[in-house]
C-alpha cells in the first residue's frame, strides 16, 4: 500500500517542502534509505546523511534548516520521532489480524474465549482462564487455570501467564517472558532454607509492554502490580509485592527487589538496581547501572551507587581517574613531612 506526501501530512500535520505527489510504501533509516521508502531525522548527529539519503520523504523537526540542497520530499513537524512513531503504528494497524483457534491448540473446555481470538500450536489455555477479544497468543503461550487476557493483546511465543494473575487490555508480552512466577521468598532455618508459599497475583494494567524474557512475580499475599502504560524492556526483574506506577520505563536488565514502590513517569537506565522495601518518587531517573540502597524523592534525576546528582558524580568519576597519582602523590608529601618534623626536634 503506497501514501502520498499529501496524505502523510495531513495524517501527522506537517509541512511539504518538496513534492507533494511523492509516495512511500515502506520505512527506512535515513543512511539506508531507499526510493519509496520514508525516513526520518531527529538526532543531529544524522544530519549529513540527509543530503545523501535515497529515501523519497523524509520527516524533520520544524526548526531545522538544510544546508545543502536536499532530493527527498521534507515533512515538517514539532516532533519528528514522535510522528513516525504514529505512522508506524497506523503500518502496524493496517496488517491483517490472525484468528481462529489451531488444531494444535490445547483450550480447556471451561475456559472463555472473546471473539477473533487467535490461539496458535501448541498454545495452551487452562481450566476457567478468559482470553479477551483480539487477543493472539503465539505458539507455546500458556495462560494458567484461572487467568484472565484482556482485549487486544499480544502474547508471543513462550509467553506464560500463572494461574489466576491478571492482564489488561492492548498489552504485548514478548517472548518468554513470564508473568505470575513465585516471588524469592524462602526462611533461613538451620537445617536449610523453607520455602515461603506465595498465594498472591500479578496484575499488569491496560497498555503495558513486557519486553522478552522479562519477569514480574506474583506477590507473597495480595498483588503485584504494574500500572497502566508502564514499558519495561527485556530481561528485567520485577520482584513480589513491588508496585510500578503508570507510564514508568525501565531499559534492560533493571532489576527492583521485592515491596518496593515505583512511582509514575519514572525512567531507569540500562542494569539499575533498586533494594526492596523503599520507595521511589514520580518522575524519577536514574541512569544505567545505578544502584539504590534507599528511598529516593520525586523529581530526582541521579546515577551511579550509591545515585548522586548527575553534575557532582561525573565531577566525582574524573577524580576518580586520578587517585593513583594522588595517593604516591600524598605518599611523598607525608615522608616530606615525617622529615621536616625530624630536623625540627634536632
Amino acid at each position: 500500500m503506497e501514501f502520498s506526501a499529501k496524505q502523510i501530512a495531513a495524517y501527522i500535520q506537517g509541512e511539504i517542502i518538496g513534492d507533494g505527489d511523492a509516495t512511500v510504501y515502506t520505512f527506512a533509516k535515513i543512511e539506508e534509505g531507499i526510493p519509496g521508502a520514508i525516513s526520518f531525522l531527529s538526532n543531529p548527529k544524522y544530519t549529513p546523511y540527509i543530503y545523501e539519503t535515497k529515501a523519497s520523504i523524509v520527516l524533520v523537526n520544524k526548526d531545522f534548516v538544510p544546508e545543502h540542497e536536499i532530493k527527498a520530499t521534507l515533512i515538517k513537524v514539532d516532533d519528528a520521532y514522535d510522528s513516525l512513531a504514529k505512522l508506524m503504528a497506523l503500518y502496524q494497524q493496517g496488517k491483517p489480524r490472525r484468528a481462529g483457534i489451531d488444531p494444535l491448540a490445547s483450550v480447556a473446555a471451561s475456559a472463555k474465549i472473546g471473539k477473533d481470538v487467535y490461539i496458535g500450536p501448541f498454545a495452551c489455555v487452562d481450566e476457567g482462564a478468559e482470553i479477551g477479544d483480539r487477543t493472539a497468543l503465539y505458539p507455546h503461550a500458556v495462560v494458567g487455570s484461572g487467568a484472565k487476557i484482556g482485549s487486544d493483546c499480544t502474547l508471543y511465543a513462550n509467553v506464560t501467564v500463572y494461574h489466576d494473575c491478571r492482564v489488561g487490555n492492548r498489552c504485548t508480552l514478548h517472548a518468554g517472558s513470564v508473568i505470575g512466577a513465585d516471588g524469592f521468598g524462602f526462611a533461613p532455618t538451620p537445617e536449610g532454607y523453607e520455602k515461603i508459599p506465595q498465594i498472591g497475583i500479578a496484575v499488569l494494567e491496560d497498555d503495558v509492554e513486557i519486553g522478552a524474557n522479562t519477569c514480574v512475580a506474583r506477590a507473597t499475599m495480595g498483588a503485584t502490580v504494574v500500572h497502566k502504560g508502564v514499558k519495561l524492556d527485556n530481561l528485567v526483574q520485577i520482584a513480589h509485592n513491588d508496585e510500578i506506577g503508570s507510564h514508568t520505563v525501565m531499559a534492560s536488565q533493571v532489576g527492583i527487589a521485592g515491596s518496593t514502590k515505583v512511582g509514575e513517569w519514572c525512567m531507569f537506565g540500562g542494569q539499575v538496581g533498586i533494594a526492596g522495601h523503599i520507595h521511589i518518587g514520580d518522575k524519577v531517573h536514574l541512569g544505567a547501572q545505578s544502584g539504590v540502597p534507599s528511598s529516593i524523592k520525586a523529581g530526582r534525576e541521579l546515577i551511579g551507587t550509591p545515585p548522586m546528582e548527575n553534575r557532582p558524580y561525573f565531577k566525582s568519576r574524573a577524580v576518580f581517574g586520578k587517585l593513583p597519582d594522588m595517593y604516591l602523590e600524598l605518599a611523598a608529601l607525608r615522608k616530606e613531612l615525617d622529615e621536616m618534623k625530624k630536623q625540627i626536634k634536632q
